[in-house]
């Protein structure tokens, strides 16, 4: 764990805006033994002390957590003085148990964990930072704050939020609106705040009644089945918002084979072919909010300056956050272009 009596800068700013990668920030600052302890130099690019990360998450059988693989992967590969190790993951909670505890007995120096299910996974989270392993939690929380050092991850009221305030902003005018809602998994909590986050929004705007939610189960297959159902309950309607852009894939092929036009679709989370359907501006999709999987990114520079004793940059603390909540920016045909890169597949 790091000494609370040293100050230091992460590499980057965590989570500042949507999307965004962590900036590098060096120190000028020669060091000097005799100098006071905020002076010790920035983790930046420069090889700083060995750290083991371990990473343990969910099976990437979906668009957003092969993504969240690939982000730590490479944030992993830029310093060389970062080993990780990181599991084959699962979705079975006994199997990714399994998957820590392994990671616990190699005495990795930080772990960065996105649990399956965090109420599930806490007790490994417990005897991780028991055993003197400091946890990042990556955005599924686990059950108790002493089950991690650090928690990072999305915003999901706030991405329901946006999305509601987004489709507010395109009704407010019109009388009478109607719009629905295909959610994602109901056993899910997040599924539970960004629907909170949503019906919260459209309070702002009494012109608009939601009529219809489906939940579905984040992938194409369900995608396209479910919202089958809602055009043949729902003829008339103002404005669609999909939790997520993997189901939304299925809900857009749904939707051109019922040939409907008549409504605006808002997506979640920031896939690559969301983005593209955005900028081409050909379809009923007119937006998506975002669920950055850069977050596993910023997960493992955290974990870096965990190990290596380091703060956050631009805060005045001598240590990291206790918890970081990224922004669920709003993407549009006027905004795309800047968060096309960070779109994934």
């Amino acid at each position: 764990m790091p000494a609370t009596s040293r100050r230091g800068l992460l590499f980057g700013t965590a989570a500042v805006s949507a999307g965004a990668l962590l900036t590098a920030c060096t120190s000028n600052e020669p060091k000097k033994s005799q100098t006071a302890s905020n002076n010790v130099p920035a983790a930046d690019d420069k090889p700083g002390k060995a750290v083991t990360i371990g990473f343990a998450g969910p099976q990437a059988d979906h668009g957003w957590l092969n993504a969240i693989n690939e982000n730590a992967k490479s944030r992993a590969k830029k310093y060389s003085e970062v080993t990780l190790e990181i599991t084959e993951g699962s979705n079975d909670t006994a199997a990714q148990i399994g998957q820590v505890q392994t990671l616990i007995n190699k005495k990795v120096d930080v772990l960065v964990i996105l649990p399956a299910d965090g109420k599930a996974l806490t007790q490994v989270g417990l005897q991780a930072m028991k055993a003197g392993i400091p946890v990042i939690n990556l955005d599924r929380i686990f059950a108790s704050p002493q089950a991690y050092r650090c928690w990072i991850g999305g915003d999901n009221y706030g991405m329901g939020l946006n999305a509601g305030n987004y489709i507010g902003e395109q009704l407010k005018d019109k009388p009478n609106a109607k719009v629905i809602e295909l959610a994602g998994l109901d056993n899910l909590e997040l599924t539970k705040q960004r629907t909170q986050g949503f019906d919260d929004a459209l309070k702002n705007y009494p012109n608009i009644k939601k009529v219809a939610r489906q939940a579905a189960d984040f992938t194409v297959e369900s995608g396209q089945a479910k919202m089958a159902q809602l055009l043949q309950a729902q003829s008339q309607f103002d404005a669609l918002w999909n939790h997520d852009d993997d189901q939304g894939v299925g809900a857009l092929r749904a939707i051109a084979q019922a040939g409907r036009k008549d409504f605006l679709m808002v997506g979640g989370a920031g896939a690559k072919s969301a983005m593209d359907a955005i900028k081409a501006d050909n379809s009923v999709l007119k937006a998506t909010v975002l669920y950055p999987p850069t977050m596993a990114a910023s997960a493992i520079d955290l974990a870096r300056a965990l190990g290596q004793a380091k703060g956050v940059s631009g805060m005045s603390e001598l240590e990291i956050p206790a918890s970081i909540t990224l922004y669920s920016a709003v993407v549009t045909k006027e905004n795309v272009e800047e968060y096309l890169p960070t779109g994934f597949s």
